[in-house]
């Protein structure tokens, strides 16, 4: 079934479901509004005949308490199907190429990255909006970050491979996955909230006073209760010291108060997380790497589920002492506040240390979910073969992933040794940048693990660097030119240290003129040769294609040509072996009246 298919139907299933759930609220309301009309008029008809009275409570106000419980179930059962059925829309927005319904990332545009800046992966209508379908902050970051920081060794590209393939079969899960960390979604602070709560240290657990408390007080007022109740001790003395006690818990209600108002709403997602942890072990992974993911959510042979749960009812009995009543009772009879903190410290103590690898497991299951959406709705991509020969880029019918399958032109891209360089040159508007961020793009989803926009792709995963749209910075005063010098400073510094790059530039040297920046190109294509560097390069400057004579058999010219008939300017988009032989700007200047026709 092809992915329209199986959103069309998922949705209209939802759909059906949400209407039943809804009439059930509708019947439950009216039901509860009937019993309570029934309660309130046999209150006023039997208030002096006991029996009928009590039988009227029993058969109105005690089905009516039930009946809340049930109702809000329901209620919980309808927000989750609500926003089932949202996501399921988004999925069928994002085929036709609409992905404003995801967040974009735009708090990790970095324009001092080495290419995510470039070929926009972060912001508006970005590679990593098209992708992210993450439920949670920790699954959101981890994402951004295997963005910004792509995979380098062949084995750890093929073992993620393997688990995308994999998860991207399983849509019922991913599905699931997402409602669930959405319906129990917190805010960005949660992780480092919870994170530094893990981390700080229990201040009663182990006091020698919390211990006398904890055990004294319940004694104490039992024996009293005992001895008044026998009639040995006044019950005087029962209540002087349920108010001695009562007067004391004043004096850990700060302490309390700040679990509850800095910890508790963020601990209490954890059981989201415990939810998301369930879902993900109900799965029967085969790949290696899924198992091995799994294996993290064991603790001793068992799973963290149970014990994030505890935490969240700990922290829920906690909350009793919101209710006055209640508060009073408990405190003055077993110091309650006392012992909830001290549970909720040996709870941290004993698995405190575990619980940022769990949400870091969480994210990255998360992120693999994304992935997974991203090669499900995708069915057209491919998986790149890996190679162990530095450096090889082969792609045949290779798009952008980003643009509208009727609007895309594929082309190849043949770099088959090192050193070996592309030329690309080109008229205005004729598809040279497209083409660089386009082969950027599906390299770095390559070295991801995720499909890629071509009809075959094989690779060598160098470190990817580009300089396609260097900005200058009036707050640090550095011009546009200076700025792209230092980004090419930083190119032949890593060559220099050894490291193997995939370099796609764009115009080099544009801030300076022309006869400087030939030369300084010269002698920059020259060094990459030395260096034995890999890459791209995108030109107005023909003269470049002229270096294919000094390198006869690491560099190639290829061109995207403005074609001109019947006085109308055409592009095709597909790229051409050779220099470029056409341009546009003085045709484009006359069309527009800019100047005068000769």
């Amino acid at each position: 079934m092809n992915p329209e298919n199986h959103y069309t139907e998922r949705l209209s299933l939802t759909e059906g479901q949400l209407q039943q759930v809804k009439k059930q609220i509708f019947r439950i309301s009216m039901l509860r509004l009937a019993l309570f009309i029934a309660g309130i008029a046999g209150l006023y008809f039997f208030f002096n005949q006991t029996t009928l009275l009590i039988i009227c409570i029993c058969l109105t106000f005690l089905p009516l308490f039930i009946l809340v419980k049930i109702h809000n179930r329901f209620f919980i059962r309808k927000e989750w199907l609500e926003t089932q059925a949202r996501i399921i829309q988004e999925e069928l927005q994002a085929l036709s190429g609409d992905y404003s319904s995801f967040e974009d990332g735009k708090e990790y545009v970095n324009p001092e990255h080495p290419y995510s800046f470039d070929l926009d992966i972060f912001g508006r209508r970005s590679l990593f909006q098209s992708i992210n379908r993450t439920c949670t902050f920790f699954g959101k970051n981890r994402l951004a970050k295997w963005l910004q920081n792509h995979l380098h060794e062949k084995t750890s590209i093929e073992k993620r491979q393997e688990m995308v393939r994999e998860i991207s079969e399983h849509t019922l899960f991913r599905e699931q996955f997402r409602v669930a960390g959405l319906v129990h979604h917190g805010q960005s602070s949660d992780g480092e909230k919870i994170q530094a709560w893990s981390q700080s240290p229990a201040q009663y657990l182990h006091a020698g006073w919390v211990k006398a408390f904890i055990w004294g007080v319940p004694v104490i007022n039992s024996l009293l209760l005992i001895t008044s109740l026998a009639g040995w001790t006044s019950f005087s003395w029962l209540g002087l010291s349920f108010g001695i006690f009562l007067v004391l818990s004043f004096g850990i209600i700060k302490r309390a108060t700040y679990i509850q108002e800095t910890y508790g709403k963020q601990l209490k997602s954890l059981n989201g997380y415990a939810r998301l942890i369930a879902l993900a072990k109900a799965e029967n992974w085969k790949s290696a790497g899924m198992q091995e993911l799994m294996e993290r959510f064991n603790l001793n042979g068992q799973s963290p589920i149970q014990a994030l749960q505890q935490l969240s009812k700990e922290l829920d009995r906690l909350d009793l002492r919101n209710n006055q009543f209640l508060y009073v009772l408990l405190e003055g009879s077993i110091f309650f506040q006392l012992q909830e903190i001290v549970r909720i410290e040996r709870w941290k103590v004993r698995y405190g240390q575990h619980i940022s690898e769990w949400l870091e497991t969480v994210g990255e299951l998360d992120a693999l979910c994304s992935l997974g959406t991203f090669a499900y709705n995708h069915p057209q991509y491919t998986y790149p073969e890996l190679t162990e020969k530095p450096f090889c880029f082969l792609a045949t019918q290779m798009g952008h992933p980003l643009m509208p399958a009727s609007q895309c032109v594929k082309n190849d891209a043949t770099i088959p040794s090192r050193p070996f360089f592309l030329i690309i040159t080109g008229a205005n508007m004729a598809g040279k940048s497209t083409y660089l961020r386009t082969i950027g793009v599906n390299y770095l989803l390559a070295c991801i693990g995720a499909p890629v926009c071509c009809e075959r792709l094989k690779l060598y995963p160098n470190q990817l660097i580009t300089s396609l749209r260097t900005s200058d910075s009036l707050s640090d005063n550095e011009s546009y030119f200076f700025a792209e010098l230092k980004r090419l400073k930083r190119i032949i510094d890593l060559l220099n240290q050894g490291q193997q790059l995939f370099i796609i530039l764009d115009e080099i040297l544009k801030g300076t003129n022309s006869m400087d920046k030939q030369k300084g190109s010269f002698d920059l294509i020259r060094q990459f040769m030395q260096l034995k560097a890999n890459g791209i390069i995108a030109t107005h400057d023909l003269l470049l294609g002229s270096l294919i004579k000094q390198f006869p058999e690491e560099i190639r010219n290829y061109c995207f040509e403005a074609d001109i008939k019947e006085n109308e300017l055409t592009f095709s988009y597909k790229l051409r072996e050779g220099v470029a032989q056409n341009m546009n700007a003085c045709f484009l200047m006359k069309k527009m009246g800019i100047i005068l026709q000769e």
